[in-house]
């Protein structure tokens, strides 16, 4: 199907809700799945979760013919509308959307973050990798937390570390702000009591000070992450500062408010989440201890990510400097950069192989970036170390992607496999 597929247009025909919704053997896409990556992951879901099935009407729709699971397709899925006549979880989940864009439901949209998952292609590929609920995946690069959020609403706990404080802060942020949602609201008007006049001067610290008072971690995280939207808005855009935080802070509680509200009408029972401040390259984790890996390593060698996020980092307190010597792939000039980011890729990798158990699967999603004009071959890279440590490529995903300033047009999916 993949071999196949290659030759076939971007995008297809939407279907007919309420003809599906009476057929009991139907399968649906999602409107919005658009390109041949995401047809390829959708077929490898039915076929990973057990399904036999047919294509019926342009590849949009499917005739299910045999289900292990009926119910747990239902529940699963990430790239289907319908399953049997009845509309998906996911479908139900995507509605809870306070932005534009399609990917950005429920708490994904907060903070603003480059080169982000795509949070349906992580459903589906936790479905790929046949982990369960009560499983746990790890993300090394959690990033801004989209792997956490999606494990989370499938019931697999997650453990997702980062060496840089700010994804940390907005992944905790994330998944960690549903559980005290009435605390949250409370201390929005104490908030905005205590600071909103000196807000008009917000050199005051009157903002800083008051997030500080907040006992609770989780809700003065909420808090903190809400100012530096604000500070972003302010540095990148030019917005208005006062108006910045109030605007974003209150469509981050109704955001978490319909985490809570999905929640609790599709009876879902979240996973727990363990965000770390941690190094890929020296995780405090056992050997053969993780049930699945989904990542994507940093872009760092074409995008500076301590540059890009100056403003928050120097907001949290944080030196540069400081960052810069921690980070992947902003070490070096010229061809020093490229080896040193090699060197840590390697390490990182090497580490990933340590702690995922025996027969599990590693997903690393990455690409071939460009740098001082010339394309850089990390997916090669990737596959030949990844092998020699030991891991199967057991399947290889071209995915285009869009909206990172031109660093890169495509990237792979790969799927190792650890042997036993």
């Amino acid at each position: 199907m993949l071999q196949r597929a290659e030759g076939l247009d971007s995008s297809w025909a939407f279907s007919d809700d309420n003809k599906l919704r009476n057929n009991k053997d139907s399968l649906c896409l999602l409107d919005n799945v658009q390109f041949i990556y995401e047809l390829a992951l959708a077929q490898l879901e039915l076929q990973c979760l057990e399904t036999n099935y047919e294509i019926t009407n342009g590849l949009r729709e499917f005739k299910l013919l045999e289900a292990k699971d009926i119910t747990k397709l239902i529940k699963r899925l990430a790239y289907f509308k319908v399953v049997g006549g009845e509309y998906t979880d996911y479908f139900r989940i995507i509605q809870k959307n306070r932005t534009r864009s399609v990917n950005q439901y429920l708490t994904h949209w907060i903070y603003p973050y480059k080169g982000k998952f795509h949070p349906q292609m992580i459903r589906a590929l936790l479905n790929i990798i046949k982990v369960e609920p009560g499983d746990t995946i790890l993300d090394p690069f959690i990033g801004s937390g989209t792997a956490a959020v999606e494990a989370q609403l499938l019931g697999i706990n997650c453990i997702g570390t980062d060496i840089s404080p700010l994804c940390m802060l907005q992944s905790k942020v994330k998944t960690e702000s549903v559980s005290v949602l009435n605390g949250i609201i409370k201390v929005k008007e104490s908030i905005a009591s205590q600071t909103q006049p000196s807000l008009l001067n917000p050199k005051s610290g009157a903002l800083d000070q008051a997030i500080d008072l907040i006992g609770n971690e989780e809700i003065r995280n909420f808090y903190k992450i809400a100012e530096l939207v604000a500070i972003s808005d302010s540095a990148r855009r030019g917005r208005d500062f006062v108006n910045s935080f109030f605007k974003n802070l209150n469509l981050m509680i109704y955001s978490v408010k319909d985490y809570a509200e999905i929640v609790k009408r599709l009876n879902l029972k979240l996973g727990q989440v363990d965000i770390r401040l941690e190094d890929a390259r020296n995780l405090s984790l056992d050997k053969d201890s993780i049930d699945g890996i989904i990542t994507s390593p940093p872009y760092s060698i074409a995008l500076d990510y301590v540059a890009n996020d100056a403003h928050a980092f120097k907001a949290l307190g944080f030196d540069l400097e400081e960052m810069r010597a921690k980070f992947i792939g902003v070490k070096g000039k010229g061809q020093e950069r490229i080896e040193l980011y090699n060197q840590d890729m390697e390490e990182s990798l090497q580490e990933m192989y340590r702690v995922l158990k025996p027969s599990k699967y590693a997903v690393i999603v990455i690409g071939n970036a460009t740098y001082l004009g010339e394309e850089i071959k990390t997916v090669e890279f990737t596959v030949e170390h990844a092998k020699k440590m030991g891991f199967k490529l057991v399947k290889n995903i071209d995915k285009i992607i869009f909206g990172l300033y031109n660093i890169m047009k495509r990237e792979n999916i790969l799927i190792f496999q650890k042997p036993l």
